[in-house]
């Protein structure tokens, strides 16, 4: 695939269209620009093949399978250098869903969730503070999730 492949306003479209509905079919997307699905199709792979669009994922609400509580945690390293064992082991925990180095107060930004505040403890005193290399954590709870969207690529 040639790294100078340029991105162009029908590969914007497809990608705004997917994001507003990742199961619409490629027929849909190709009537909507007026072009064929194969074409639709075609771009997509180039586009996975660039890196642009990265593992697809069935966005699922968790709140409705028993995970009530989300909580992002602050977490404080011990040296800086112990970054990837930390990570290593984070990525070891399920309910963790996302980690982030961060400038700021915190080494690491974690967005984590649990079914209630019990399951919160335990995975913040039983998994998350026994990694070697955390000196601490800050935790605050999420009320409610007012919303949440992918950013929306300009189209030229």
């Amino acid at each position: 695939m040639p790294l100078h492949y340029q991105i162009d306003n029908t590969d914007m479209q497809i990608l705004n269209l997917l994001m507003e509905n990742a199961f619409m079919p490629y027929t849909e997307i190709g009537k909507k620009l007026f072009i064929s699905p194969g074409t639709v199709h075609v771009r997509m792979n180039k586009m996975e093949k660039l890196g642009i669009v990265k593992n697809p994922q069935l966005q699922i609400d968790l709140a409705k399978l028993g995970m009530d509580i989300t909580a992002f945690i602050g977490v404080y390293l011990i040296r800086s250098d112990s970054y990837d064992r930390v990570v290593k082991e984070l990525r070891k925990i399920d309910e963790v869903l996302s980690c982030n180095y961060t400038t700021g107060n915190y080494s690491l930004f974690l967005k984590i969730v649990c079914r209630d505040t019990n399951h919160l403890r335990e995975v913040l005193h039983d998994k998350i503070q026994k990694i070697e290399g955390i000196s601490r954590t800050e935790t605050l709870i999420s009320l409610e999730e007012s919303f949440s969207r992918q950013m929306k690529v300009k189209v030229k």
